[in-house]
């Protein structure tokens, strides 16, 4: 029989890791004190893809298992502190590749609007003043690609913002997580 990989205890689902050292869990390469020390890449993508399991309204608990000797308030604090730190500034970058992506969207649909104006413009310019086979496929061929010019911010609009927008929801959820971390 398979076994759940997650827990449910006190009507929350439990988040576990389980270390050997408060250390384990950040990047050792990174020279930063403790609690602005990167967190090491594994148990980031474990975090992140835990979460994102739960829909949103579902209540989680992030849970550190340590031995004993680690299992102190003020590791609590250092380690709830690190992970709030970390994954807050995640957040903040972000949302800050959200807002570019958007402000980027806008600029492209402005863009592109203009472009789909010009050829249209240019469209009937010719369609006034000329006629014949050459005529014909100026037409469709600056109908054709005012069109495309509008591909990138549809895409934009309808396809790119939203999964930006979920790993931020994600994200922000685990700063919150990690304001009630537990050893154990």
């Amino acid at each position: 029989m398979h076994k759940p990989p997650y827990r449910r205890e006190d009507g929350h689902w439990l988040i576990e890791l389980r270390l050997a050292s408060p250390r384990q869990l950040f990047n050792t390469i990174d020279p930063s004190p403790f609690h602005e020390k990167d967190l090491d890449e594994a148990a980031e993508r474990y975090i992140v893809g835990a979460v994102e399991n739960f829909a949103e309204g579902v209540p989680l608990q992030l849970v550190i298992h340590l031995p004993d000797e680690h299992r102190t308030d003020e590791n609590r604090n250092q380690l709830g502190s690190a992970l709030r730190n970390f994954f807050g500034w995640r957040a903040e970058e972000t949302r800050r590749d959200l807002s570019r992506l958007l402000g980027d969207g806008r600029l492209s649909l402005a863009i592109g609007i203009s472009f789909l104006v010009f050829c249209t413009l240019t469209r009937q310019l010719a369609l006034h003043y000329t006629d014949g086979m050459a005529t014909r496929l100026l037409d469709e061929g600056l109908l054709i690609i005012g069109w495309v010019a509008l591909w990138r911010p549809i895409q934009t609009f309808l396809y790119d913002w939203w999964p930006i927008r979920r790993r931020l929801r994600t994200l922000r959820r685990i700063v919150r997580l990690a304001a009630d971390l537990q050893l154990r």
